[in-house]
């Protein structure tokens, strides 16, 4: 599986005092459930090869699973795009005939070359006949790209402080026709739900409005060596989880311990009545 190029997974730790609260940044960053609304199927983007393609080429038959990152994300796209492809990989469905999968750039900078990169590594890693042809990697000028990303509810900002995109993380999967049926939170998607959700919107259905446990992708900051906020509770709250299903292990061990001293006559009145 393709490996992220985040800058969290450098050596250098985190040094100075960490800022509480949301940054700025992320205040006007989301994914609004805009369910059963539909996205603009005559916006017009570029393939990796660089032709124009409107939107209604990639509907009308099957469901689409759709993707808004940009190619040159340091961080969150990167596992967006893993765990797309982790789901894709444990659902018997193949790419091509169950469903198509539409990746769009939000970037308007980027290129049909870096889509055309991105699409080598991902097609090849899921290694399924038929993938080339139905995984898109779309580029797109700022007007269509803005069509696009409001319609399907995904609010991204430009830091200027460290020159990235702040956005949240998800996918959409939309019916053939291209109205928002099911959004999935963060980078980790379910394939049994992710399934089901393909076969709900080949059948013109529209799922019901889900929990949204929001990641986000902020910036890190080589200059200080310190990580966002947000990515810094992210992994407070990785430790605090770690620290308590040790210390349930422990206790666990300890009372097998304990038992396991006992003499026979006593493990015997301690065990259950015959």
């Amino acid at each position: 599986m393709p490996q992220p190029n985040s800058p969290l997974y450098g050596a250098r730790p985190a040094t100075g005092q960490v800022a509480t609260g949301l940054p700025n940044a992320l205040k006007k960053v989301g994914i609004d459930q805009k369910l059963n609304e539909q996205i603009p199927l005559d916006a017009v983007f570029k393939d990796e090869q660089g032709r124009e393609v409107k939107l209604n080429e990639f509907f009308g038959r099957k469901p689409v699973v759709l993707s808004l990152v940009y190619y040159s994300c340091p961080m969150l796209c990167n596992q967006v795009l893993n765990g797309m492809l982790s789901s894709f990989r444990q659902v018997s469905f193949n790419i091509g005939d169950q469903y198509e999968v539409l990746t769009v750039s939000f970037d308007p900078r980027e290129t049909p070359e870096l889509a055309a990169a991105k699409k080598h590594t991902y097609v090849q890693a899921y290694n399924r006949p038929g993938t080339e042809a139905s995984w898109h990697f779309l580029t797109g000028d700022e007007a269509n790209i803005r069509r696009l990303t409001e319609a399907a509810g995904f609010r991204y900002t430009w830091d200027t402080q460290t020159n990235q995109f702040a956005h949240a993380s998800g996918i959409m999967v939309l019916t053939p026709e291209g109205k928002l049926a099911r959004y999935f939170y963060g980078i980790d998607y379910p394939p049994r739900d992710l399934r089901l959700g393909l076969i709900e919107a080949s059948q013109r259905k529209i799922g019901t409005p889900v929990d949204a446990l929001m990641l986000y992708c902020y910036h890190y900051d080589p200059a200080t060596g310190k990580y966002g906020a947000v990515v810094m509770n992210i992994v407070r709250l990785a430790g605090g989880l770690t620290v308590v299903l040790i210390a349930g292990l422990l206790l666990v061990l300890k009372r097998r311990s304990s038992r396991a001293g006992l003499p026979p006559q006593l493990k015997q009145a301690d065990g259950p009545a015959p």
